[in-house]
């Protein structure tokens, strides 16, 4: 249904966007071919209004078109604006060109996941006077509204009571009434480290991969051509770009690496990006395979005793719990989340975030593998690339651009609420109750990386003091008065009530000197 050659009129004009592409999409349950088209873009905006790794670009337009061409092999009509073929740059100006030629009744589309793009779209059909009809979203276990009610007069919004009552509502790991193994939450059992030896026993099973076919390298080729300045490579590229690709992702998790996975959910290896971590969120957040049959599969695997529990509820909590509860806040709090910054931090963000230019083991291995993959895994983000983010000081806004257009899983929904909420604690607790902040003993813990590195965890001052512990300690200092007498935090600002005022200001002397430095390009 090209603009050129598609009839004078369209009844129901479903447009399709590229982290919507199920097969079972609901806007395509009533399309009647005769009558009915589906609308889909490829625009330079989607890629240039943050900076997105060229995987991720690559990720959309591949998942798009090859979901494009098995729609029309079932027979309906796609209109497809495909990259460089138009001068339109926004998605809502390339819907807008269209309505003109297509004269649609009304226009259908499901819940985007990003408030900039239903308002483009809202603005494009309201300037044509086309009715638009947002659809509810079914690949999200609960509904927002649902999530409204939980949320309605709560003074504070907590994961864990929310994924208590979605186990309970959709019956998930339980016996009857009670949680399965009888507890809710297995996270204590979920924090084991490598070692000195490494992961083990025996190699970490490769997880399957999907070299680009030739929908895929075709997609490159126009990257290339008209979006030649994206950061990052896709050399290895090999994503799941289709629903069954991602069905084997998801099988092969399931039979190799799921039994280690919540031992070893939060540990690190030097050039071991993957670990046994299931790479299935990009899947999911394209709509590529359904949560709920990734939630089955792995509670079929505990019961059928191929994975431990607390293995299988780790899993399962990033899904029904943080997944649904991070897009619950997203929509609960609107734009508002763009606006805060609790912490007041102002600083740049360092150029070593985009080019794995540092001395810094730890941030070296996960911008690298980052630039290299569009990847890294919760701990990577949260602890290494994100911790030194907020000790550092960089200012939200900043540090949001870097991850929604850096990672191939990347959608505002999700990826918003996460850093400026779970990761810099710039919406003031809304989500966590606490910053994640730690020395670098924790990443020492945790990881090889500080063994490759000259900076020593233990130390603040000095030449070989970390610069993650000289923050740490100098973050303390900056914020006693908001968290001091937190309750949950106290104990860490106890510490910096004893130090010694002397070594106190040389550790801030130090942190100036670092933030100084990153601020004007310096290596470090």
């Amino acid at each position: 249904m090209a603009p050129s050659t598609s009839p004078a009129t369209v009844r129901t004009l479903l447009v399709v966007l590229g982290d919507q592409l199920a097969p079972d999409h609901p806007g395509l349950q009533h399309l009647n071919p005769e009558q009915d088209g589906i609308w889909m873009a490829e625009v330079n905006e989607e890629s240039r209004h943050v900076p997105s790794h060229v995987a991720r670009t690559l990720l959309f337009l591949s998942a798009m078109r090859h979901f494009a061409a098995q729609r029309r092999d079932e027979g309906l009509t796609v209109s497809y604006r495909r990259l460089g073929k138009h001068t339109e740059q926004t998605l809502g100006d390339a819907l807008l060109a269209d309505l003109d030629p297509l004269q649609p009744r009304q226009v259908r589309v499901l819940q985007p996941g990003e408030h900039r793009v239903l308002a483009q779209l809202k603005r494009a059909c309201t300037d044509r006077a086309v009715p638009l009809e947002v659809l509810d979203d079914p690949h999200f276990l609960v509904p927002l509204e649902t999530f409204r009610t939980w949320a309605a007069g709560r003074k504070q919004l907590r994961m864990e009571y929310f994924y208590r009552e979605q186990r309970a509502a959709q019956d998930v790991l339980m016996n009857g009434d009670e949680p399965a193994g009888g507890q809710w939450n297995f996270d204590a059992d979920n924090r084991g480290h490598f070692g000195r030896d490494g992961p083990g026993p025996g190699p970490v099973p490769q997880p399957v991969g999907f070299p680009p076919d030739a929908l895929t390298r075709e997609c490159l080729e126009d990257i290339t051509r008209h979006l030649p300045d994206l950061p990052g490579r896709a050399d290895d590229f090999d994503w799941p770009v289709t629903p069954q690709q991602a069905q084997q992702a998801l099988d092969d998790f399931i039979q190799h690496r799921l039994p280690a996975f919540g031992t070893f959910q939060d540990a690190m290896w030097t050039d071991r990006p993957w670990l046994y971590h299931a790479r299935l969120s990009a899947a999911l957040n394209l709509h590529l395979i359904h949560p709920r049959s990734v939630i089955d599969a792995a509670e079929q695997a505990w019961r059928d005793g191929h994975a431990p529990l607390p293995a299988v509820e780790g899993f399962i909590r990033q899904i029904l719990g943080w997944r649904e509860y991070v897009r619950g806040l997203y929509f609960h709090f609107g734009e508002s989340w763009h606006e805060w910054n609790a912490l007041a931090a102002d600083q740049p963000l360092p150029a070593l975030y985009w080019d794995a230019d540092t001395s810094m083991h730890c941030l070296h291995q996960a911008v690298g593998q980052t630039l290299k993959l569009g990847y890294a895994h919760h701990i990577q983000r949260l602890m290494v690339t994100g911790l030194f983010a907020q000790l550092l000081g960089v200012r939200p806004a900043e540090i949001h651009a870097w991850y929604l257009g850096i990672y191939v899983d990347a959608v505002e929904w999700v990826e918003l609420p996460n850093v400026i909420g779970m990761s810099q604690y710039a919406d003031g607790g809304r989500m966590a109750s606490k910053p994640y902040v730690a020395t670098g003993r924790y990443i020492q813990r945790m990881s090889n990386y500080c063994r490759h590195c000259p900076f020593d965890p233990a130390e603040a001052l000095g030449e070989n003091a970390c610069p993650f512990t000289t923050l740490y300690w100098d973050f303390l200092d900056h914020h006693r008065n908001r968290f001091a007498r937190h309750p949950r935090t106290a104990l860490q600002w106890k510490h910096v009530e004893k130090m010694d005022p002397e070594r106190l200001q040389a550790i801030r002397d130090r942190a100036d000197h670092i933030r100084n430095a990153l601020a004007q390009g310096d290596r470090i």
